[in-house]
């Protein structure tokens, strides 16, 4: 009988490290273990979205596990980060523009998820140039001579803005300028581009490359961005800082976010392979095309820009309320 104990028992030991052997690789496995989803506030094809998939592919080669971009579009990015949280998956991050932390706390009483928690940054990519162009029709050549004609014709010129930071940056532009114009409102921003390039709207801001054939076809003339650098799609627009109102200076920021209560070991990986991958001059020569710029750094220093950001937006919204 005890012979049959100690042979059980000894069997129950084997099983035992068997088992923890087998548990072992996959408790040591790094992270993605298998598919990453990316989900983006944003349609197809724009700066945004290009950003994020020319990412998600070099990392997806790194990684050895397919990351897959999911667009889901409209409401100010409410519904794409709303089925981000929801899905507490540690497979899936977001990525995005800074309006979903900065801006919209501002315009909704009411939000589906808390930015402050729910959203953890976790590494930049890129930034994207936004801009402020004016109708052909008007003849000015610099912002200096914008900010002059406007003056000089209080509440009698038209502004369009795109949502989010083009819309915060001309309405700071009024402030720092003192001059009065009459906003026109868009649901869909395309027909502001028609309208600015037919002279019915005397100012537009938004991407900077949603404004360069306006100008390339003379229909308009594009006088700054708000950018820290100039655009490399168009060098010889100065930035907000060299036309004078350095309080002007946005950044388009585009970075990952991660999960509510994301492992710090996790952030870390994604941070550090971004960086790697963004080393890659052509990812750089591919990204300055589509008109951006590679901004990678460490974790501290996107959520340090993002606050940064925040701070301004909030400053301009209490000034001037714009309206969406």
């Amino acid at each position: 009988m005890r012979l049959i104990e100690r042979s059980a028992g000894a069997l129950a030991l084997t099983l035992l490290s068997v088992l923890a052997l087998s548990a072992a690789p996959s408790i040591a496995q790094p992270w993605p273990q298998r598919m990453v989803r990316v989900i983006v506030p944003l349609p197809p094809g724009i700066p945004t979205d290009l950003v994020c998939r020319l990412f998600a592919d070099r990392l997806s080669e790194r990684w050895r596990q397919p990351v897959v971009v999911e667009n889901r579009q409209g409401a100010d990015g409410i519904p794409a980060v709303s089925g981000f949280v929801s899905a507490r998956d540690d497979h899936t991050v977001l990525c995005s523009f800074p309006g979903i932390v900065t801006i919209n706390p501002l315009i909704y009483e009411k939000l589906p998820y808390d930015p402050s928690r729910d959203l953890v940054p976790v590494v930049s990519l890129a930034d994207n140039f936004i801009g402020i162009a004016v109708s052909a029709a008007l003849k000015v050549n610099s912002l200096d001579d914008f900010v002059k004609l406007a003056r000089s014709q209080p509440g009698k010129l038209n502004w369009a803005a795109s949502p989010g930071n083009p819309l915060y940056g001309f309405a700071a532009l009024l402030k720092s300028a003192g001059i009065e114009m009459v906003q026109v409102s868009y649901r869909d921003f395309r027909p502001a581009l028609q309208d600015a390039g037919e002279g019915r709207i005397q100012a537009v801001a938004t991407g900077v490359g949603a404004l360069l054939p306006l100008a390339q076809a003379g229909k308009a003339k594009l006088l700054m961005v708000h950018n820290p650098q100039r655009s490399p799609q168009a060098p010889d627009v100065p930035t907000a800082t060299e036309v004078g109102y350095p309080e002007l200076t946005l950044a388009g920021l585009t970075g990952f976010y991660g999960w509510r209560d994301m492992p710090a070991s996790i952030k870390e990986r994604i941070a550090a392979d971004v960086r790697a991958v963004a080393a890659d001059p052509a990812l750089v020569e591919r990204v300055a095309s589509i008109g951006s710029v590679i901004r990678v750094g460490t974790t501290v220093e996107f959520a340090a820009a993002i606050e940064e950001q925040r701070a301004k937006i909030a400053a301009i919204a209490r000034t001037m309320k714009p309206t969406q």
